[in-house]
């Protein structure tokens, strides 16, 4: 009752606060490219990217170009997925602990800010809450086969969205049925096994087919995340949560601290949990989310130089467990009760308080972000840019597909073409090379035609150069 009531509420935000007017992000706009009907090309797909999450919108954007049915579908999918990975635990804890544990998560502003966004962070989350709860089911009861399948299904889930983020779930699950001797059966391990092989195939077949082969690609991934390696990262994430969503570098002012004071409090919350746990005679239930939590976040906060407030989703969404287990035990044991709830009460109120606003802050920023890309369409089609035609340059990929066009880089992560073969385009089609600042054109664009564009986000001094192919309308 009180999990869809909690799941209810979620989607019920993110249809008020973050869906109306917003526009899609870089990376969003390259996974919705892949299946869209309003994209004239496919954006460029680079090699850490995964799938899954284009699988997840496909059916939508199938039917339809809108970015607002896609937010919605999203909003109500995402509320289900909550609904769903609390449901799954059911056996396990307390109504009232998974209730807190949803409302724990749901109320964080990444969780609101990402429930309808095209990204596969929030859904790799909710599918470790779902895997680690029936994994505890099927571990404790031999005869639950609808566990033991469903964790399979589940981790197949999370292995389609992010392959990497499968190994650091599954790694800790399989050491712990081993290591734990009435847990050892095969039928767990296959169920991890079979369930990462399956959700990873895709992956690892486009890994031959498109990049010379699974190791050039996850050597290639490595190389556009800055080369995996020991990074110690905490003061980074703990930037982010201010509301950035990308912090590479994160070499900036820390405009808002109260932003990551629940941050600080997660660690000792979780003890306490798992304290509590042990005291209670529940300490499997809620120490094994804690470990693969632990396990989720080494891969983040140790190993790749650069945060982004999306990338431990998953832990909080499994960590949301203990600390809602301790917070419940509070106000039940610890007396005076009255003063406990208080004191619970206007913290959680004033938490609250913090993400509303990170949240509301960010979904403004993402609708004036869509205005400014609504002007640049309408100067492009003034210009003569109109499809089939291709931009490059300077957000290419978000410009591109407002416009209708293909994104060719000539150079760096996302490049995909050579400047000789884009020269060849711009012969039979209109080519828009976008700069920004005091950057210049390259070589090939200096003799184009160059018009001054509205501001793109977060730049100024933009400009497009023009090739002989785009013709701009006469004035009226």
């Amino acid at each position: 009752m009180w999990t869809a009531v909690v799941a209810g509420v979620y989607t019920i935000v993110q249809l008020v606060f973050v869906v109306p007017g917003s526009g899609l992000g870089w990376d969003e706009t390259v996974y919705t490219s892949q299946v869209s009907r309003a994209a004239s090309d496919t954006a460029f797909f680079s090699a850490p990217r995964a799938r899954g999450i284009t699988f997840l919108i496909a059916p939508v954007t199938s039917l339809t170009s809108s970015v607002d049915v896609l937010r919605v579908y999203l909003a109500l999918l995402s509320g289900a997925g909550l609904f769903l990975a609390l449901w799954v635990w059911r056996r396990l804890l307390p109504a009232s602990v998974l209730a807190l544990a949803g409302a724990l998560f749901a109320g964080l502003w990444i969780t609101v800010y990402y429930g309808p966004q095209v990204m596969p962070n929030l859904w790799v989350a909710l599918g470790c809450l779902c895997a680690v709860g029936l994994f505890l089911r099927a571990a404790r009861d031999r005869t639950d086969r609808t566990a033991l399948i469903g964790l399979g299904v589940a981790v197949a889930f999370v292995a389609l969205m992010r392959p990497t983020d499968a190994f650091w779930l599954t790694a800790p699950l399989a050491l712990i049925a081993l290591a734990v001797r009435r847990w050892r059966r095969w039928a767990l391990l296959a169920a991890l096994a079979v369930g990462g092989a399956v959700g990873c195939a895709e992956w690892i077949i486009e890994a031959y087919v498109s990049y010379g082969g699974l190791f050039t690609r996850l050597a290639r991934a490595s190389e556009i995340q800055g080369h995996l390696g020991w990074n110690l990262v905490f003061g980074d994430h703990m930037r982010s949560l201010d509301g950035r969503l990308l912090c590479r570098p994160c070499d900036i002012r820390w405009r808002r601290p109260a932003t990551a004071i629940w941050w600080f409090a997660l660690p000792l919350l979780t003890l306490g949990g798992v304290l509590v746990a042990a005291r209670l005679r529940r300490l499997p239930l809620v120490l094994v989310p804690t470990l693969v939590g632990l396990s989720m976040a080494a891969q983040y906060l140790l190993l790749i130089g650069y945060a982004a407030p999306r990338f431990l989703l998953p832990v909080y969404a499994l960590l949301a467990l203990p600390t809602a287990l301790f917070l419940t035990w509070l106000v039940r044991t610890v007396r005076p009760r009255a003063l406990v709830v208080t004191l619970l009460v206007a913290a959680a109120v004033a938490h609250l308080w913090v993400q509303g606003s990170v949240v509301a802050d960010r979904a403004e920023r993402s609708r004036v972000d869509r205005g400014k890309f609504d002007l640049i369409a309408a100067e492009f089609a003034r210009q003569g840019v109109t499809p089939p035609c291709v931009v490059s340059g300077t957000e290419a990929i978000r410009v591109a597909f407002r416009v209708g066009c293909a994104s060719r880089q000539t150079g760096g992560h996302d490049g995909s073409i050579t400047p000789s073969e884009l020269v060849a385009v711009a012969r039979e089609k209109p080519v828009a090379f976008v700069v920004a600042g005091e950057a210049g054109p390259p070589a090939y664009a200096r003799d184009w035609r160059v018009e001054r564009i509205p501001d793109l986000p977060g730049l100024r001094n933009c400009r497009v150069y023009l090739s002989r192919s785009a013709r701009a309308e006469p004035d009226a």
